[in-house]
């Protein structure tokens, strides 16, 4: 049977009993705070060093959205084949990699191609175990979940981790991914389950931002479902589109047009965007430079901190710029009251520098611009952060985001 026959117990379920089942589950941990940055600093100890217990529970996963009144459904343009270069294929754990138990009733599938992209949200805790094992894990109590609500198999085709890791959901979305032919008919949005790819993403972004690991995959993944399907990036909606429901959250839905923007410029070719984290080859920092994972809103396994001081002491984010032209500088850190209200981060051109200073203490587990530059190319320190600033609040040094325009 297919998803518009109401008789059925797999694909007409309603976007409320599969959030309530999502939900109703396992408590999986505590979220990360949202990324409104606030202009008053409150007083808190520092955070302790690595080694030190974690931090206290921020806020749990947001309480069941109200279902807001059904809107109308956007008009499906033809899909169109995306010009431009062949889309590498991302790395997709298949059922059997994560550990699936088998599908519990027959599978549908048809014939003729999806013409767009849902996007959900699985409405479950903002853990902050980014491992590859907490991914199969959350692949895993999704399914059983949806067993309980009486499907046959997991409602979605794809499910991104917070950490970033790719999961086949319903049995043979991948292979039928991977041909570029015909579609798993899915359970994840009445009316569109023979239609769309429905991607999960874990978490809850009803006041949160999804993490950047998550975010780069979901751009990576979309475009190489475009490019296979030859469905135009602008047929990227969210789940709300078609369904009365809250999901995505306010804040994963207010980021599709950005989505859109993103997926067109990797199948484009013009895209190019590097993360340097604090642990990665291009970051330099002297011995006053501490390492901590306190903060769960942390890019990656941890940071850096120092003490402000008086002195020429960077931690340093180099990185090779491709080409001549305008690039977005970008930050993350964890915000934490207590953190320093005016951390220097130095950005550097190639044909100058300039100055930002950014308030550490909230804010955090977010890509913050530090603005748009126009750089010149080669390798090169592009970001610095300088602990020569006010008051004895540690300075921190996580990861920094470059973006061509």
């Amino acid at each position: 049977m297919h998803e518009h026959d109401h008789s059925s117990t797999d694909h007409d379920h309603s976007s409320l009993d599969r959030r309530d089942l999502l939900r109703g589950a396992v408590v999986l941990g505590i979220g990360a705070a949202g990324a409104t940055i606030a202009t008053a600093p409150a007083v808190a100890a520092p955070a302790a060093p690595a080694g030190a217990a974690p931090a206290a529970p921020g806020r749990a996963a947001d309480a069941p959205p109200s279902l807001a009144p059904d809107p109308e459904a956007p008009a499906d343009a033809p899909p169109g084949a995306a010009a431009g270069v062949e889309v590498a294929a991302p790395t997709i754990a298949s059922c059997a990699t994560w550990g699936a138990a088998a599908a519990r009733g027959t599978i549908d599938t048809v014939a003729t191609n999806p013409n767009k992209i849902l996007i959900h949200h699985t409405a479950s805790a903002n853990v902050t175990d980014y491992s590859q094992a907490a991914g199969y894990q959350i692949a895993r109590d999704i399914q059983q979940w949806h067993f309980a609500n009486g499907w046959v198999d997991t409602g979605q085709h794809l499910t991104v981790s917070r950490g970033g890791y790719v999961m086949e959901g319903r049995h043979g979305s991948l292979s039928r991914l991977q041909n570029g032919s015909g579609t798993v008919v899915g359970a994840h949005a009445p009316g569109q389950n023979s239609q769309a790819i429905g991607i999960e993403n874990q978490g809850t972004y009803t006041s949160a931002t999804p993490p950047a690991q998550l975010w780069s995959r979901l751009v990576e993944l979309c475009a190489y479902i475009c490019d296979q399907y030859g469905i135009a990036p602008t047929q990227i909606y969210g789940h709300r589109d078609y369904t009365a429901t809250a999901c995505p959250g306010d804040v994963l839905y207010s980021m599709l047009p950005q989505l859109r923007s993103e997926v067109a410029a990797a199948l484009s070719g013009t895209s190019w965007s590097v993360i340097v984290d604090n642990t990665s080859a291009g970051f330099s920092a002297g011995s006053s430079w501490l390492t901590s994972s306190f903060s769960g809103e942390r890019y990656g396994a941890d940071y850096r901190y120092a003490t402000p001081a008086e002195v020429s002491d960077l931690a340093t984010y180099s990185a090779t710029i491709p080409s001549s032209g305008s690039y977005r500088v970008e930050a993350w850190f964890p915000g934490i009251a207590g953190y320093n209200t005016s951390t220097p981060f130095i950005v550097y051109t190639g044909t100058g520098s300039s100055t930002i200073r950014v308030d550490q203490s909230t804010g955090g587990g977010a890509w913050l611009s530090l603005g748009t530059y126009a750089m010149t190319a080669g390798t090169r320190t592009v970001v610095a952060v300088s602990r020569w600033t006010q008051g004895t609040a540690y300075v921190v040094a996580d990861a920094i985001r470059i973006t061509r325009l």
